[in-house]
């Protein structure tokens, strides 16, 4: 065998090392990452596919926790308004338990004491109605509550004494229990703030009710396209470890090639040198 095609046979086996060394680590690579598509090498278009949909992926999870946060600050809001419902159904009980004419001066004075603590309480409800350093339902506080198509404005009702038409703004109470012919004007004044009270919760109740519409809608759509991406990107783990056996053995057969060949060259070579010197010992000898 002639030295060229020793090393033709050489360079063969190099060509076949070399590509069953990219196959090893193209496989190594998509079984470490679990992706067919590890960089944009393996396949430009399913590559800028796949991580198009990782973003909206992260998008929609993101919407989710907006929404899921943002019904977190309205149920603060919606606790605050059932307490001022509650309280104030208990003030309407007192002016018509102050109605009535088998009442002495002492008791009307006891059922102010009641009404008056009552008003003050809605201020102490609005104060401890805090998210995240904010006053909610002080009249202050417009939610963006995410829909479908958008972000809806929630304006957050005034609770407060005042805002619901209970104190004056020196801070006195406009309910007085001690002069009946003020008590007809009183119930009403409740009623009015009782009606307040109650829109502010069935407000928010609907929005809290579409945000959890929105968030199982967002889940539902971060699930597909996480399955997307799966059957789009992910690696079959069974095929690739097969691959790479098969690319270890080929890489295996060819560098046993590539020393057998170096070693056919070596003596060939040897056996080329041994020739030119007995020539030339023939040629001395001449």
């Amino acid at each position: 065998m002639s030295i060229g095609s020793i090393m033709n046979g050489i360079n063969s086996s190099l060509r076949n090392h070399q590509v069953a060394n990219t196959q090893h680590n193209q496989s190594i690579q998509k079984i470490a990452s679990g992706s067919k598509y590890p960089s944009a090498s393996y396949g430009p278009a399913a590559y800028a596919i796949i991580q198009r949909t990782y973003a909206n992926i992260g998008a929609t999870e993101q919407a989710n926790t907006n929404a899921q946060n943002t019904n977190a600050m309205l149920s603060t809001a919606s606790g605050a308004a059932g307490n001022a419902v509650s309280m104030l159904s208990s003030l309407r009980s007192s002016i018509l338990e102050a109605a009535n004419d088998t009442n002495g001066t002492t008791d009307l004075a006891a059922l102010q004491g009641t009404v008056n603590q009552t008003i003050s309480g809605l201020n102490d409800n609005v104060d401890s109605a805090t998210y995240n350093g904010m006053r909610l339902v002080d009249g202050s506080k417009t939610v963006a509550v995410q829909g479908a198509y958008g972000y809806t404005n929630v304006q957050l009702g005034n609770l407060t004494s005042q805002g619901l038409g209970l104190m004056d703004s020196e801070g006195n109470s406009t309910i007085n229990l001690t002069d009946k012919s003020s008590l007809a004007s009183a119930l009403d004044t409740v009623d009015s703030a009782l009606n307040s009270a109650l829109d502010q919760a069935t407000t928010i109740g609907a929005a809290q009710q579409g945000l959890g519409y929105q968030s199982a809608n967002l889940t539902t759509q971060a699930e597909n396209l996480y399955n997307t991406v799966s059957t789009e990107g992910d690696t079959d783990i069974a095929a690739e470890a097969t691959k790479l056996a098969s690319s270890n053995t080929q890489d295996q057969m060819a560098l046993w090639a590539i020393k057998q060949g170096m070693a056919s060259l070596s003596q060939q070579t040897l056996g080329a040198l041994n020739n030119h010197s007995r020539g030339a010992a023939l040629s001395l000898l001449s």
